[in-house]
């Protein structure tokens, strides 16, 4: 009971201090010839930092990839309204939309107003929208509107205004090696560290409400699976039986957790009913099943095994187990299968002559898609719109996060700019 309590007070106080450690830096390697041309006019009213909320939008819309933003240095006029606007000009200048706006102080509340307009098109107007808040939420603001810009223009939800999760390693190897545990937004802004450790930290796995992490600690040179608050940084163990506990993974209702345990002696599938501690065993035999993702309905499961009898595979199994069935068929390796949100395609990692990529497997017509040119890539994590992936590969000897949509054609890089980082996991709100 002191070991708990003592662990407790350690892990609170940290998910309460802010750190700029760890932070990402974006870098979009690779676009794609279709970005649609856009102008985000700086808003009248705001501070010219990297928090400006037409900064932060800017940012966003260019990294995604999809867009080919306006350099500031490019606009002949800067207007703050539609009715300023000068369609010919834009027109001449190669643009297809535009983005103006302002923002108003009124005591300590702030007033946001902005219009998408359509340069060519007739409607003119596409949003126009306003709201309020204060100097604390202008980021997520930012990143709100360009979540709605990107749905008006693209026709799917945006994804700036979610979480990724993922370990930052920092240290050389001994006794100053530290294993963090870090949230932050989409564009690595704002890392907050939920723990911090001397032992391993792997796994991390965000429950679909997005308001808990599951993952596994190394505590006590043992593994076992936390269940831990982000908000308030209380955690509890639900696991931590004799062997291996590890790979956690909510289902969509958050309700249970999928994990791996060793407890009979051979890496099996198990489920746990969170509110009862109560386990299923779902897979059984003599191979080692690991790395299980709940489907979008909830009822079934896919796992990575090598019950195939030569290198691992991933294979499918009802929630409530049974029988079993292999899905990829491409190589002697295919491992780290997650669903994309709609169900009809799996991500996964790849090894194809000595090489680690990430791919996509369509299941309605088995098309297999490498995504990635890198070399030692692993992880994959989809974004909650199923347009990009996250992922985990080495650029120039480090460990580094990187981004690849889900056809392939738009690439980034997230280096920290301090340490390792790995195993990422994206957030679905």
């Amino acid at each position: 009971m002191k070991k708990f309590m003592l662990i407790s007070v350690v892990v609170t106080t940290l998910c309460s201090t802010l750190s700029s450690l760890g932070a990402l830096d974006l870098e979009l390697t690779q676009g794609f010839d279709g970005a649609i041309p856009i102008a985000v006019v700086p808003f009248s009213g705001e501070a010219g930092d990297d928090n400006a909320i037409s900064n932060v939008v800017v940012s966003d819309l260019s990294y995604c990839g999809r867009f080919r933003v306006m350099a500031k240095n490019k606009m002949t006029q800067l207007p703050h309204a539609v009715e300023s606007v000068n369609k010919s000009a834009w027109q001449q200048l190669g643009m297809d939309n535009l983005v103006v706006g302002k923002v108003e102080r009124n005591g300590n509340k702030i007033h946001v107003t902005y219009q998408l307009i359509d340069i060519y098109g007739k409607e003119g107007v596409l949003l126009d929208r306003t709201f309020t808040a204060d100097d604390r939420n202008l980021r997520s603001l930012a990143h709100h509107i360009s979540d709605q810009i990107y749905e008006q223009l693209i026709g799917k939800k945006g994804f700036f205004s979610t979480h990724i999760a993922y370990v930052l390693i920092q240290g050389n190897e001994g006794p100053l090696k530290r294993y963090n545990l870090i949230v932050a937004d989409a564009d690595g802004y704002s890392p907050q560290k939920l723990l911090v450790s001397k032992e391993p930290i792997m796994s991390p796995r965000w429950s679909f409400d997005g308001k808990q992490i599951a993952y596994v600690s190394f505590e006590g040179q043992r593994a076992s699976i936390y269940v831990q608050n982000v908000m308030t940084g209380a955690r509890r163990v639900v696991a931590a039986f004799p062997g291996i506990n590890g790979a956690p993974a909510w289902s969509p209702d958050n309700s249970k957790l999928a994990m791996v345990l060793s407890k009979s002696g051979v890496p099996k599938i198990y489920v746990m009913n969170l509110s009862t501690n109560q386990l299923t065993q779902i897979t059984d035999g003599f191979s080692i099943d690991t790395e299980p993702r709940w489907s979008p309905d909830g009822k079934s499961l896919i796992f990575t095994s090598n019950r195939s009898g030569s290198g691992p595979q991933i294979y499918q199994v009802s929630a409530f187990g049974g029988s079993i069935k292999r899905l990829t068929f491409n190589g002697n390796y295919n491992a780290s299968g997650n669903f994309t949100p709609d169900g009809k395609s799996i991500v996964l990692l790849h090894q194809e002559e000595g090489v680690f990529s990430i791919g996509r497997l369509d299941l309605t017509n088995s098309h297999f898609q490498i995504l990635t040119d890198t070399t030692r890539d692993q992880s994959p994590s989809v974004a909650p719109n199923g347009d990009m992936l996250l992922y985990a590969t080495r650029h120039n000897d480090r460990q580094v996060l990187g981004m690849v949509s889900i056809d392939g054609r738009i690439q980034l890089r997230l280096p920290a700019q301090e340490g390792d980082v790995r195993e990422p996991a994206w957030s679905t709100l």
